[in-house]
């Protein structure tokens, strides 16, 4: 425990006034009106790089159609990604998958309460471990999530880039050292709450926070630091565009990216002299992704990933956002004619 938090932090009174101000101002939100395991794991890897407000509807479907571990370990991963879609970075489903899976085969469907148990899990990081620990079963357990992070290198002011190993050791030392002796659950979530009210990254509201007196910002728009980005990688997406009989033909991803997910045909390039049907930029990491759909003719065989689907059945399957994007797009102009 570094001994310049102890010094210039006092632990005690910040968490006192921390938590009086979140009985008073904390949101009503539907992952805290409940201490169910599995609910709370979903909240968790819904929340990852997903913002709130999206989050709550896809939320509430998610458990009614997935009310447990059992359920959800029963599902087929088709099923599973077209529940999940729209909410984009579909890796985080299918681990929320095998982590049911495992929980129901290794625990009966039950997840102990047990920081190492839960850590094990698929997609289960240090600060989801501590999360689900900490919601779920009160335990007092650091976690260290954007909003925390935030609020920490404030009350710190903190010049080392957070996203550095010597930063990132400093952001868990301390949150470690503001914990409470027993009760993780109020802390951490009044922790959390303060960073995504008043602790923003931008205009944050220092007078009214409950905790000023404890901070040591300097300027505090400027932190948390960060290593410089990476730049922007421009990338060309060309598919096709290939209708018979009222009917698209797709096909099944089989890479990490959108493993599962359908999608337009690829073109290695466009064919010569093909019509471009249609053209717009994404962003998917570091990343910005023209795709170019051109209108092309059927193949003579299908690759045993690709499938006519009509235009009916469209919304019932798992498709990568951009391309479900492209096809409504396309439909509306009535390219399957």
């Amino acid at each position: 425990m570094p001994t310049e938090i102890q010094k210039n932090i006092d632990a005690k009174a910040l968490r006192q006034k921390l938590a009086r101000w979140f009985r008073q101002h904390g949101r009503d939100l539907p992952w805290r009106r409940t201490h169910d395991p599995y609910a709370i794991l979903v909240s968790e890897f819904m929340l990852q790089q997903t913002q709130v407000v999206t989050v709550r509807d896809y939320y509430a479907r998610w458990l009614a159609r997935f009310p447990d571990f059992t359920a959800l370990a029963a599902a087929s991963e088709d099923d599973v990604l077209h529940v999940w879609q729209g909410l984009g970075y579909y890796a985080r489903a299918r681990n929320l998958h095998r982590a049911a899976q495992e929980v129901a085969a290794q625990y009966g469907g039950q997840l102990p309460d047990d920081l190492a148990a839960i850590a094990a899990l698929p997609g289960v990081g240090r600060y989801t471990a501590g999360a689900v620990a900490s919601f779920a079963f009160d335990r007092a357990t650091p976690i260290i999530d954007a909003n925390i992070a935030r609020v920490i290198a404030r009350l710190l002011n903190l010049q080392e880039p957070i996203d550095t190993k010597r930063g990132a050791e400093i952001l868990w030392q301390t949150a470690e050292a503001l914990l409470p002796p027993r009760g993780g659950r109020l802390h951490n979530s009044a922790l959390m709450e303060l960073g995504a009210l008043l602790c923003t990254p931008r205009a944050p509201q220092c007078l009214i926070c409950p905790v000023r007196e404890h901070c040591a910002a300097e300027n505090p728009e400027s932190l948390p630091r960060k290593k410089p980005r990476p730049k922007t990688v421009a990338l060309a997406e060309n598919c096709a565009w290939i209708v018979r009989a009222g009917k698209l033909l797709l096909e099944q991803q089989t890479g990490s990216r959108w493993r599962g997910l359908w999608k337009l045909p690829v073109l290695a390039s466009p064919v010569a002299k093909a019509q471009l049907l249609l053209a717009f930029d994404y962003p998917f990491t570091n990343h910005r992704v023209t795709l170019s759909v051109y209108a092309s003719r059927a193949p003579l065989t299908l690759t045993p990933a690709q499938q006519w689907v009509s235009l009916t059945e469209i919304d019932s399957i798992a498709l990568a956002a951009p391309h479900r994007r492209a096809i409504k797009r396309l439909a509306a102009q009535d390219a399957l004619k």
